[in-house]
């Protein structure tokens, strides 16, 4: 269940562990109740920690994904959070 913050007060930690561990439940279930148990099971090995990664490789852009991260080196951003695949075309 979502934990209300009240306007203007800054978001804590708990809250946001909170917010995400329920929004991270309900992509799960919804998964599951689709009949799709693999992807449920992917969701529910997600982690908090995983989304620094997941925007920095989404940007097609190293220097905006640097930006985005808070880096001043785009090389640590290339290294440590990008995790992006060559490009292929489909053998059909």
């Amino acid at each position: 269940m979502p934990v209300d913050v009240p306007e203007g007060e800054a978001l804590k930690k708990w809250t946001l562990r909170t917010r995400f561990d329920s929004a991270r439940e309900a992509a799960a279930h919804k998964a599951a109740s689709d009949g799709n148990d693999y992807l449920a099971g992917r969701i529910k090995e997600f982690q908090f920690r995983d989304i620094r990664p997941k925007a920095a490789s989404e940007i097609d852009s190293l220097t905006e994904a640097s930006k985005l991260l808070g880096h001043t080196e785009e090389e640590i951003t290339r290294q440590v959070y990008r995790r992006v695949g060559e490009k292929v075309k489909p053998t059909r």
